[in-house]
């Protein structure tokens, strides 16, 4: 039950982080909202140290750089994906991803769910598929260039929710820290290399250092019930991050909302409740 509540915040989080970040990233050019995002990140982890503590050990170090890495493609597709939208199409497309890596390394390292749990899994799967349902009347539909950087944006938050789940269990926040100072690095690298791309236009800066605070809290959400709970749950509950997504992009954009979307969201409840018998 600790495990389920916190990937439920671990979800929260990670939508409003996400709706943030996307429109950040219609302000400027990504890089430049990545650029306040990730340092906002590391400095939410570093605070979180003398509280969670963190063990700088070989694995930890490792894993953490690893998840580093795949956190600054996240960081960078996903938010350049939300941004030239719809966002209520393109994030549950990025959370299905995101969701199947993790369930099949947990699967594959000996992770067994019982009855409702055989239930509860596949439900909550299908019910990320649901809430990206057909866009219908009224909503733009996705260009191939946006589908397929939604399909990279899932792939990278994958490998980086697997290469955290990876670290010893022992050393406290210490993969955030390390990952997201390597995160940091590569998006200031990439920053400077392609400067002269980047613009005049200033980021959003409230916006962008919002989305990564919640990035950071969602990261740590995640890495305390991933070590508490079983990957292949923990990951697909914390996949259901869209439906903060959706319901933000309804509310301040007025995205529609369709039938499909809202099924969806009827059954991550019944999907939650069932996991919360495992």
């Amino acid at each position: 039950m600790l495990a389920l509540l916190l990937a439920l915040g671990s979800s929260l989080a990670y939508g409003c982080a996400d709706f943030l970040g996307g429109l950040g990233a219609r302000k400027a050019h990504v890089l430049r909202t990545v650029m306040i995002a990730a340092p906002s990140s590391l400095a939410v982890e570093l605070l979180l140290w003398p509280v969670l503590g963190a063990s700088l050990s070989p694995g930890a170090i490792g894993w953490g750089a690893a998840s580093g890495v795949a956190s600054a493609a996240a960081f960078v597709l996903l938010y350049r994906t939300l941004a030239i939208g719809p966002m209520n199409v393109l994030s549950p497309v990025t959370a299905l991803v995101s969701a199947m890596l993790p369930v099949g390394v947990g699967l594959l390292q000996g992770e067994r769910l019982g009855t409702a749990g055989l239930v509860g899994l596949p439900l909550a799967l299908a019910a990320v598929v649901l809430v990206s349902a057909g866009h219908g009347a009224g909503s733009a539909r996705p260009s191939r260039t946006a589908l397929l950087l939604a399909f990279g944006a899932g792939a990278a938050i994958a490998m980086q929710l697997v290469f955290l789940h990876q670290a010893p269990s022992g050393s406290g926040v210490a993969p955030l820290i390390v990952g997201r100072a390597v995160s940091s690095a590569v998006t200031l690298a990439a920053a400077g290399l392609l400067h002269r791309r980047l613009g005049a236009e200033k980021p959003a800066y409230a916006m962008s250092a919002a989305a990564g605070v919640l990035d950071s809290v969602a990261n740590v959400l995640f890495l305390l019930a991933a070590r508490s709970g079983d990957l292949a749950v923990v990951a697909v509950i914390t996949a259901l991050y869209p439906a903060g997504t959706v319901l933000l992009a309804r509310s301040v954009l007025a995205e529609r909302i369709h039938r499909g979307q809202l099924v969806g969201l009827g059954a991550a409840a019944v999907a939650v409740s069932l996991l919360a018998l495992t």
